[in-house]
C-alpha cells in the first residue's frame, strides 16, 4: 500500500508538471500520432504485394504493431525519461538526495519523470488492435484477452528489467546514454514477428534481447495461436529476468560513491 501510494503521488505530480506547459502536451500528442501513422506505413508497403509473411497475414501483422506501440508508449514514456536521470545522478554523486528517502530507491528512480501525452499511444495501440480484429472477422475470447495480459505484464517487465540493467554500467562507467538511445532504436525491430528472422538474428532477438516476448508472445496469445508451454515458459522468464535486473541494481547501489563520500 506504501509503495501505490507513492507511485500515484509520482503520476499526480507528472500530470500537474505536464499541463503547466499545455502547448507542448498537445504538440507532442500529435507527433505520437503522426509517429503512428509513419509506423504503419512499413506494413502497407510490405503487404502491399502479397497476402502473407512469413506465416502472418497484415490484420494479424498489425496486431504485433499494436502491442509494439503499446510498450514504446511505456518506454520512451516512462523507463527512458525517469532512468536517464539516475545516470545523471550518478555522474553528478546526487544519487543520495534518492536513497535517503524512506522508499525503495529503485521505484523512486523508475517513475521519477512521466510523460503523460504518451497516453496517446496506448489509445492509438487500442485502435490497431480494433481495426486489425475487425478485418480477422472475430473478437479475441475471454481466455485469449486474459493470456494476453499477462504477457503484457511479462512484456512490460523485461522491457523494464533491460532499461535497469543499461541503468546500472552507470554505477561503473561514466556515460551509458548512447546504450538507453541504442536499446530505444534496437527495440523497433520488435514491430516485427520473430519469425520473420533467420538464423542468428532469430537468436538474438529471441533469448538475448528477447523482443519476441515483448510483441510476438502477446499478439499470438490474442490470435489463440500461442501454445501453453511457451506462455509458461515466457511468463517464469521475465520474472526470472526480473529478478536478476535487481539483484544487479541492488549491487550497483552498494558500489555506489555518494557525493559527500
Amino acid at each position: 500500500m506504501k509503495a501505490l501510494r507513492v507511485v500515484s503521488a509520482m503520476m499526480r505530480a507528472s500530470v500537474a508538471l505536464a499541463l503547466q506547459y499545455r502547448l507542448e502536451f498537445v504538440v507532442e500528442g500529435a507527433l505520437a500520432v503522426l509517429w503512428m501513422a509513419v509506423a504503419l506505413i512499413p506494413l502497407m508497403v510490405v503487404f502491399g504485394n502479397r497476402g502473407a509473411v512469413a506465416g502472418w497475414t497484415y490484420p494479424e501483422m498489425l496486431v504485433v504493431l499494436g502491442w509494439f506501440v503499446a510498450l514504446k508508449g511505456v518506454l520512451e514514456g516512462t523507463l527512458s525519461p525517469s532512468l536517464m536521470q539516475v545516470v545523471e545522478h550518478v555522474r553528478k554523486g546526487t544519487l543520495d538526495f534518492v536513497l535517503l528517502k524512506p522508499a525503495d530507491a529503485q521505484l523512486l528512480v523508475s517513475l521519477s519523470k512521466i510523460e503523460p501525452w504518451r497516453v496517446v499511444d496506448l489509445a492509438g495501440a487500442a485502435a490497431i488492435f480494433v481495426y486489425a480484429f475487425q478485418h480477422i472477422g472475430h473478437a479475441p475470447s475471454i481466455a485469449q484477452l486474459s493470456l494476453a495480459a499477462g504477457l503484457l505484464v511479462a512484456a512490460v517487465l523485461v522491457l523494464y528489467s533491460i532499461a535497469i540493467l543499461v541503468v546500472s554500467i552507470a554505477f561503473v562507467a561514466v556515460r551509458v546514454d548512447n546504450l538507453l538511445y541504442l536499446f530505444q532504436s534496437v527495440f523497433d525491430v520488435a514491430r516485427w514477428p520473430n519469425s520473420v528472422f533467420r538464423g542468428l538474428l532469430a537468436v538474438v532477438f529471441t533469448y538475448v534481447l528477447p523482443l519476441a516476448l515483448m510483441t510476438t508472445y502477446p499478439a499470438l496469445a490474442l490470435l489463440g495461436k500461442l501454445n501453453a508451454r511457451t506462455a509458461v515458459a515466457a511468463l517464469l522468464g521475465s520474472f526470472l529476468f526480473a529478478s536478476v535486473a535487481r539483484l544487479i541494481w541492488l549491487s550497483s547501489i552498494r558500489r555506489y560513491t555518494s557525493a559527500s563520500s
